[in-house]
């Protein structure tokens, strides 16, 4: 059986968090070169090549069950060392997370766990379609993820639903969608509307389901959740935001809703299937908070992605 040094898989992990050897050699207070003799030798023991050496560094696929050992085991040593009454380093704690989530309902548990507990968070954000491969990797240790089957060696709990709204300023409906239900169709054509990015779909799915060819409006592209909402805000166009974040401008009229199905999104937590204080304090927390804000699961069944 292969044996990992712990150190060397160490060393592994915070060349990747630090993105170039030079990094990870300041903050591990050794010189470059004794960070990539490190590296070698953790590669000869393998007999595989774990880093591309791109700027940043990239991992290979052979690297990732490696990460993951050294992230538990970090985890492990930190829960046994405030057993043993030494809690003054700070546990290191990687999570994903989609943008919607991140802008309306996952930091104040974030902040509720850092008053309590000596840990700092490395957030990643993605698309929830692609936190569970943040898993997979183990560049992350949990996810809010749209992928209800676990990831190996993961558990998965339910947390809720995110709903979405089209939307839009009352003057943006007057100008472009004020007409009869007959030229709705057409005028959704010509009305511009906005995307996240582009792996923002929703807006795609939602004109599919009312019969409109999702090529035909111009389209903005607005990748920040907060300047996403404040775009709509300012009639750049339409789009579906999650009523967490429309609520309030929906009941001041600032915006209104406009025709047609919400989409639902389900959301899951999912993260190492391994025994850790502080891993279950964060999943405890995030759990209870998702499921007092997001929606229950819709009963249909109708699964739809962002």
């Amino acid at each position: 059986m292969i044996r990992i040094p712990a150190e060397l898989a160490h060393t592994l992990v915070t060349v990747l968090d630090e993105g170039t050897l030079d990094g990870a050699a300041r903050r591990l207070h050794v010189t470059p070169s004794a960070i990539s003799q490190r590296i070698k030798a953790l590669e000869e023991i393998l007999g595989r090549v774990l880093l591309v050496r791109t700027k940043p560094v990239q991992a290979t696929e052979a690297a990732h069950p490696v990460v993951r050992y050294a992230r538990q085991l970090a985890l492990l040593e930190a829960d046994a060392a405030r057993a043993l009454g030494d809690d003054a380093e700070p546990v290191r704690m990687p999570l994903a997370v989609n943008a919607d989530s991140l802008s309306t309902w996952f930091l104040p548990p974030l902040a509720r766990l850092a008053e309590r507990h000596p840990v700092v968070f490395d957030l990643h954000r993605d698309d929830q379609d692609f936190t569970a491969a943040l898993l997979e990797s183990g560049t992350v240790t949990g996810a809010v993820t749209s992928r209800a089957h676990p990831v190996a060696g993961c558990r998965v709990v339910p947390l809720g639903e995110l709903v979405y709204e089209a939307v839009a300023t009352p003057a943006f409906r007057d100008r472009w969608l004020d007409t009869a239900a007959s030229d709705a169709a057409a005028r959704l054509r010509d009305a511009p509307l906005i995307d996240f990015d582009r792996r923002d779909d929703l807006q795609t799915r939602w004109l599919r389901a009312r019969g409109i060819d999702p090529a035909a409006p111009p389209r903005h592209r607005v990748p920040a959740s907060h300047d996403f909402a404040t775009a709509v805000q300012l009639g750049l166009g339409w789009a579906l935001l999650p009523r967490l974040q429309s609520q309030q401008a929906l009941d001041d009229g600032t915006l209104v809703a406009l025709e047609g199905e919400p989409v639902r999104v389900p959301l899951y937590w999912q993260q190492w299937n391994l025994r850790s204080e502080m891993l279950d304090a964060v999943a405890e927390e995030l759990v209870a908070e998702g499921r007092r804000v997001l929606a229950p699961a819709d009963p249909s069944g109708r699964i739809s992605n962002r």
